[in-house]
């Protein structure tokens, strides 16, 4: 739905169907009823989430007339899409596997591709169409001396895809653009490790081979990668990490890299006092340890530096470490409850963006993004459609206030 602050959408990453026809019945189930209770008046964008499975199947003739058919008399369109997760999303350990195949391979090039010649395909005219993708490999998956490799064949794969957008954008009009999604242990995990990498390697390869395969300046060829190559704010991840958003912010601005979307996702958090004390924190955590997604924790260290925990089992099993002040965890909570008793969540952060955004418009795109309403403990769930109408009018709530 348009706000006066960009197109406002959830993630259809929350309803389970891996199968296109699985999830084309989710999408039919509950999209009618989230936007007669939240966009009765006008369109209703959907932040779609395709698997490899479910994008080769829409893909087709068919089913793709099928869908168009379908968001025409719901009143719908789709703006954006998640291409993060390529395989099973639900009712699987997921974990580290959301990274794979990570962006050394052509079967990633070739799903991300396929996304964006479906987002082609739907995309209303005058719109700019973006799709999130990982942070190029799971940074554990590598020995740190072949980094320099990894970051060099990944990058190069990704600037596959940018041609493919300029091509798009030569035939068609369409803006479509590839938006990078930090996160902990990613090989991108921040805005400045982004950032470097942009300036160090997107670029530079980049107006090198778009120059070669377009007969491009290099002005055309930096501007070209700078309208396909974009970020992806989730600002969970930027939460856990400790960021400041607007240094990240005005650093983009300056340097000219625009941000595709801002996912808006809240994370855990608290403070881990001394002594016996942090028991009942600790006792809280685990509540939340469950078996499906990465759960990275990043903690405060007493000197205010930081310790990193790749899942939230072992951050448990270091938990009476007494050099460590606050913990904040990745786990995607609901953004409409700030307090769960000794933990609360990053909440505070979302409304630092979202005013940001008020102030100075920075994307065109905001999706929420609460995809754990399966795995959440039980006091914390409720029916999904209820869930994201809770959702969606909290955020239009803290974008009129």
């Amino acid at each position: 739905m348009k706000t006066d602050f960009g197109y406002l959408t959830y993630c259809s990453n929350i309803h389970a169907g891996e199968s296109w026809a699985d999830h084309f019945a989710a999408l039919r189930k509950f999209i009618p009823s989230v936007k007669v209770k939240c966009s009765p008046d006008q369109p209703f964008g959907i932040g779609l989430r395709l698997s490899n499975e479910a994008s080769i199947d829409l893909a087709k003739e068919g089913a793709l007339v099928e869908f168009k058919d379908w968001l025409s008399t719901s009143d719908c369109y789709v703006f954006t899409m998640n291409g993060f997760p390529y395989g099973g999303f639900h009712n699987t350990r997921v974990k580290e596997q959301v990274h794979a195949p990570d962006w050394t391979t052509n079967d990633r090039v070739n799903y991300t591709t396929r996304l964006f010649d479906i987002l082609s395909q739907l995309l209303p005219a005058g719109m700019e169409g973006g799709i999130s993708t990982s942070p190029l490999t799971y940074r554990y998956w590598h020995k740190p001396e072949e980094l320099h490799n990894v970051f060099e064949v990944a990058t190069m794969k990704m600037i596959e895809v940018a041609k493919h957008l300029k091509r798009l954008h030569d035939t068609t009009g369409q803006l479509l653009h590839l938006d990078i999604e930090p996160e902990p242990d990613g090989l991108l995990e921040s805005g400045p490790e982004f950032i470097d990498w942009y300036k160090k390697y997107l670029l530079p390869l980049g107006v090198a081979e778009l120059q070669k395969e377009f007969d491009l300046s290099v002005a055309e060829a930096e501007a070209t990668i700078k309208r396909h190559v974009q970020l992806c704010y989730d600002v969970c991840h930027f939460a856990v990490g400790y960021e400041n958003h607007q240094e990240v912010v005005n650093k983009l601005s300056a340097l000219g890299i625009k941000t595709g979307k801002i996912q808006i996702s809240a994370a855990l958090k608290a403070p881990m006092a001394s002594g016996e004390s942090r028991n009942p924190v600790i006792a809280a955590f685990k509540g939340f340890n469950e078996s499906t997604y990465l759960h990275q924790v990043v903690a405060r260290t007493q000197s205010d530096g930081f310790k990193r925990y790749p899942d939230l089992p072992e951050a448990l099993a270091d938990a009476d470490n007494q050099d460590i002040k606050e913990w904040r965890s990745h786990f995607h909570v609901p953004l409409f409850v700030e307090d769960y008793g000794v933990l609360k969540s990053t909440q505070e952060d979302i409304v630092k963006v979202l005013d940001l955004q008020k102030t100075k418009p920075f994307t065109h795109h905001l999706e929420i993004e609460t995809y754990t309403w399966e795995v959440l403990p039980d006091g914390l769930k409720l029916p999904i459609d209820e869930s994201i109408v809770r959702e969606m009018k909290w955020v239009i709530n803290q974008l009129n206030g």
